[in-house]
């Protein structure tokens, strides 16, 4: 049984093998999701659903996998998943806002300003999947502030 739970972890949290990927591997997971969510129409409410189920399969998973993997994996880009889409939440699905929330995620999650570099510190899966959903967060924001600032036509 352990065996098929550390499977279902070391699949979910590297969304389905692709922080496996030899550079980049958050990269590879922000724009799995946000690719994802360019093709797949989802309502406000059912994306909510997802980033907050995706969420706690992230802590569990993730958590899981430190056992296996060590600490923060490189390997476990399910929060870059999450991260990416907060980072999209409320916006308008245009090519220049998913590619400015992509930007502009990326570098909050690398930069980790703060209380994201704090929210890293948190135990075991909450470290890994809490400093991705606040850089989603601020990529979030600062993409919405963008929007108000030029407009609706971009």
């Amino acid at each position: 049984m352990d065996h098929t739970k550390d499977f279902a972890a070391k699949l979910s949290s590297s969304t389905f093998g692709s922080g496996f990927f030899p550079v980049a591997p958050g990269t590879i997971g922000a724009a799995i999701a946000v690719a994802g969510l360019w093709f797949v129409e989802l309502s406000t409410w059912m994306l909510s659903g997802c980033i907050v189920i995706l969420f706690f399969l992230g802590v569990w998973a993730s958590t899981r996998v430190e056992k296996i993997w060590g600490a923060d994996p490189g390997r476990v880009n399910l929060d870059e998943v999450v991260g990416m889409m907060v980072s999209v939440l409320f916006l308008p699905k245009t090519l220049t806002m998913y590619a400015g929330a992509f930007l502009f995620f990326r570098i909050f999650d690398i930069a980790k300003p703060f209380p994201v570099n704090r929210a890293e510190r948190l135990r075991a899966g909450w470290g890994i999947m809490m400093d991705d959903l606040i850089a989603g967060i601020y990529a979030n924001l600062i993409t919405q502030l963008f929007f108000r600032l030029i407009g609706p036509h971009v």
